[in-house]
This record gives structure tokens, sequence and C-alpha cells, in this order.
């Protein structure tokens, strides 16, 4: 049975294979506007896996919507240039999500924040999906089912043209995947990919309509559009509100989008532009009031400090400071961004004798056979935390890459507390690996006054106190300590005598004055984390690399930071309504 459709009096649709190419450009974009949604996103809200959720949730329904639709408008009105329009406002559309995406969110972000008490990221991420690629995505998903129809002349072979028009959107697709993650965004940023997979979409519909002479009008709308878009996208960062003056770098890797800012007295890198710094350098020598002078404590309270481990080097901020006060120290970095690395050599002043690797923490931690007297976790950033390098397994493997009476400093990166948060389930799990049964070892945390760090501080236990707790030493003896020392600075001692005790060690160790008076403060903040394997433990969740949430638990952690400091704000705007709301922030 014959089926004929109005693309057979177009000549260009005659022999198919325009159509087969439509399909596989269509492909190609909707999974390019895919990536770069991620990419868009991250800066405003993390890479986190819940932000990759509401994404694919959002396009899968906007396709599956654009399917129903557009099978059913082939059938009622089987007309080729409709299709094509729809093609071509998809088009335009997303050439301009660069240009205008970056408004909408932070509109949306600055709505809701005073609005939304709780799950904030879900929402905003929702929200601005559903306004920012769900109408283009919801275009090009009526384009198969039209396609199919003017593809098919017959009945006797619909089953093949579905086969090749579907074997033309996965090539598409592949295509799509591939080329953003590994070519265009590392190579040319997240704007200038919606623009290169945009403008190969739009010149389907021109060379479409352009071919038959018809909709020119449309046709020239749309490429002046582009063309606008084009110019004026890279002249504008994610951070539009920036100073350009300080503002020394932009751009992008595999991994992050990176803004380095050269203050007066400081150069900071940041990896998103809502949530804070993430490494910083300061100009003249000494501390730089960050969490990298709490996390100085490690050396102090380690055994020996001899050498080191960091595991997300970042700028080498860490790696600087224990170069300056603990000079005979061998440092050595592991970063996963390359970019970062390369970053940090020219505006960071990396210091060039430390060794970085450009690797997976844990994944370096697995084929390495070093063992070190400190080693710093620092990969955590904001809520974007690597649950590979959260899990009672990952605590495990760098215990065992201590030496005896070795300690291992993490960076929490925000302070939520209270049954359920992020940062419990973290010291708990760690203080189930360093502490044990029979709490050999030392857990205790440090938080850093002025920011939203915690610093948690785990000292491995030695053979003199596995010694001690004969009973209990069979699950330790794995890890193979070899040494005695003397009693370290414990989370049973007094305040008072852990200041002046982390003080001395710092004194002798470094013969600098300041750090020691520092030393005595991160000493008086110490807070011993409760034994999780007692019998009226709190039942706190220990993190597994099969059972690691730590999305949620770090999206409730936002939820805090937020309802403590936008409260005032919605007060105001429960109050004085929004006119009172836009005097207050002025």
């Amino acid at each position: 049975m014959a089926v004929k459709t109005a693309a057979s009096d177009r000549p260009i649709l005659r022999s198919k294979t325009f159509l087969y190419v439509t399909e596989f450009f269509s492909g190609m974009a909707v999974m390019a506007a895919e990536l770069g949604a991620s990419r868009l996103l991250a800066p405003y809200f993390s890479s986190s896996q819940i932000v990759w959720t509401i994404i694919i949730g959002t396009i899968m329904i906007a396709l599956a919507l654009g399917a129903v639709f557009g099978g059913r408008w082939a059938d009622r009105d089987p007309d080729p240039d409709k299709l094509y329009l729809r093609i071509m406002a998809a088009a335009v559309w997303i050439s301009l999500i660069p240009l205008v995406g970056k408004f909408v969110i932070l509109l949306v972000s600055g709505l809701l924040i005073v609005t939304v008490s709780t799950n904030f990221l879900v929402i905003a991420a929702f929200v601005s999906c559903m306004l920012v690629f769900v109408p283009p995505l919801f275009l090009l998903g009526t384009v198969t089912a039209g396609l199919n129809k003017f593809a098919t002349d017959s009945l006797d072979d619909n089953a093949s043209v579905v086969g090749r028009l579907s074997a033309c959107n996965t090539v598409g697709s592949i295509l799509g995947t591939f080329l953003p993650t590994f070519v265009t965004i590392p190579a040319a940023g997240t704007f200038v990919t919606f623009l290169l997979f945009s403008g190969a979409l739009l010149a389907i519909p021109l060379v479409y309509f352009v071919s038959m002479r018809a909709r020119r009008v449309a046709c020239a709308v749309s490429a002046v559009v582009f063309a606008v878009s084009a110019v004026l996208s890279p002249m504008t960062g994610f951070a539009f509100w920036e100073n350009r003056t300080t503002l020394a770098y932009e751009g992008e890797s595999i991994y992050n989008y990176l803004q380095v800012k050269n203050l007066s007295d400081r150069t900071i890198l940041s990896t998103n532009v809502l949530f804070g710094v993430q490494s910083v350098t300061m100009k003249d020598e000494g501390l730089t009031g960050m969490y990298y002078d709490t996390a100085l404590a490690a050396p102090a309270l380690a055994d020996h400090a001899r050498s080191a481990l960091i595991l997300g080097m970042g700028t080498g901020t860490y790696a600087r400071q224990l170069r300056r006060y603990y000079p005979k120290m061998s440092v050595t970095g592991v970063e996963i961004d390359r970019k970062i690395t390369d970053l940090a050599v020219r505006y960071f002043d990396e210091p060039d004798d430390v060794p970085v690797s450009t690797y997976d923490g844990r994944a370096w931690l697995a084929a390495s056979r070093e063992r070190y007297d400190v080693i710093m976790v620092d990969a955590y950033q904001d809520i974007t935390i690597p649950f590979q390098m959260s899990s009672d397994e990952f605590f495990t493997m760098v215990r065992a890459h201590l030496n005896p009476g070795g300690v291992m400093v993490v960076n929490m990166n925000m302070i939520s507390d209270g049954e359920g948060s992020i940062n419990e389930a973290l010291q708990t799990t760690i203080a189930n690996v360093f502490d044990g049964a029979c709490r050999i070892g030392t857990t205790y945390t440090a938080d850093v006054p002025g920011t939203t760090n915690r610093e948690l501080f785990a000292k491995a236990p030695t053979r003199a106190e596995l010694a001690r707790y004969d009973g209990c030493s069979d699950s330790w003896r794995r890890t193979g300590e070899i040494a005695t020392v003397s009693e370290p600075i414990g989370s049973s001692m007094r305040s008072d005598v852990r200041a002046d005790a982390l003080r001395a060690a710092t004194w002798e160790r470094t013969a600098d004055g300041e750090l020691a008076a520092y030393m005595s403060g991160v000493g008086g903040r110490m807070t011993a984390v409760g034994d999780p394997s007692n019998d009226d433990g709190d039942g706190s969740l220990i993190l597994t690399d099969d059972h690691a949430p730590v999305e949620l638990l770090g999206m409730r952690a936002i939820d805090q930071l937020i309802a403590e400091e936008a409260g005032p704000y919605r007060d105001i705007l429960e109050k004085e309504g929004i006119g009172g709301l836009l005097r207050a922030v002025q």
C-alpha cells in the first residue's frame, strides 16, 4: 500500500537522504544540548548526581511529549514545512542559551532562595531546566515521528525506514555525546559548544527552505538571531557580574568551570560561582586565613612530619604551606583535573619540586604502595562529593597508606550538623575506620572560624596502642603498623591541655611563633568524634561503596546554609513584600 504525503512535492526530500541527514543532526543536537546543560548548570548548582538526574529526567520528559505530539501533528497535517520550522525554532532557541540561559538561572535562583525553605537545589535546577531546555528539546522530540511519516512510501518497507532513521539518530547522538565532552567544551567552552551544534542544526532547515525559495523572512531572522548570539555570548562569562579587571582567567576543562581572580592581597580559584572559593594563594607569606591554616595541625599531630600526600592538589596552596613551615617535608600531589594543575603553575606559583599526578585520588591510592606521615583529602567541592572518596572502603585505603602514627586530615566544605547531615555521616564513617570497635586511634574535628569549613583529623594507631587492645587487634593488623611512639595529642585531653600540647609540638617542629600561636587556637577548638560502635550509639549512617547517598546529604547542608543566610530576607519579604526586599538588597 502506497503512502502519499506532502513530502513528495518537495524535490529535496524525494531521495530521502535529506531526511536521514535531518535525523542525524537532530539526534546530535539533543545529546549536545544535554551535555551542555550539565555544564551550564554546574557553576551555579554543582555537577552532582542530583543535577544530572534532573537534567536527564526533564529532557526525557520533553522528548517523550515531543514524540507524542509530533506523531499526532504528522498524522493530522503531514506538511514537512511545519516540521522544519520547528527544527529552526529549536536551533535558534539553543543558540540563545549561552546568551540568555545564565540570566534565567540566576533569576530563578534569586526568586527561590527567598521563597523555598527545603530542597532548593532540586527545585531551582528543575525550574531552570524546564524554562531553558524543555522547549527546544520538546520541538526536537517531534522530529522522528514526522520524518518517519515523510520517509515512508509504502507500508511494505516501513520497518526498514524506521530502522534507518533510528540508526541515523543513534549515530548522531553518539557524536553529540563524545564531541562536546572530549573536543568542543575543553577546547572552546560551553557557550561555543551550544553555538556550534545549534549552528549545525540550523543549517538543516535553512538548506531546506532556501532550496525551495520559501520562508525567506524566517530564514533571515533565524540567521540574524544566531549571529547576534554568536557575537555577544563569548563576551560574557558564567559570572557576568564579576569585575573584569580582577578576573584573570575564565575557562573550562573536562571536569570543571574555572575562574581565577587576582585580588590585591590574594589570587583565588573558583570552580563555581555561587558556592565560594576552592583555592587561594596569599601574596604575602604567612597564614592564609582559610582552612589550610587549620589543616596545618596535621603534621604537628603526626608522630613524624617527613612526608605528605595531597589528594585534591588544586592549585597547591596546602603544599606551599607545608613547604613553608616544614621545608624538609617531601610532598606529593594528586589532582584529577590537568587544567587546574596548569593554572597552578601559571597563576599560583605552585612549587616546581612537588610532583603532581593527574589521576583520580582513589585510583592513585590503589596503584601506590607508598606510605606517608600526613594525607590530606581535599577532593570535596561543596556538595559535589565523589562517593568513591567518602566511603568506608576509601578511608580504609587511606589508612593503609599512613605510616604508624600518621594523620589523615579531611576538608569538609559545609558545616552541617544534626541527624542525617553529611558531616555526621563522614565523621561516623571515618571514626569507624580509624577508631574501630576498641577506639584505637584518635578522630576529632576543628571548625574553621569565619568559614563553612570543618577539618577532620584521624590518627592511625601504633603497635604500642594495638598491644593494649589485644582482643581487638586482628582487624588492624592488616595495615601492618611497625613502630611505637609516644602518647598522641588525643581527644581525651582537656581542651586547654590539648591547645598547649599542639602549640608546643608546632613550635618544636617549625620554630614559627605565629603558627604555634594559631595552633593553640586550633587545639582549643578540637572536638572528639563520638564512638559509632558503642551500645548507645546514635545509629549514624556509615557510608560504603554500595550505599553512599552523599548528594542527598549534601543537599540538606545547602538547605541549612540557605535557611541561615536567607532567613532575614524571607522575613522582610513576608512583612514588607517585594518592595521591602528590593530596598534591603540595594
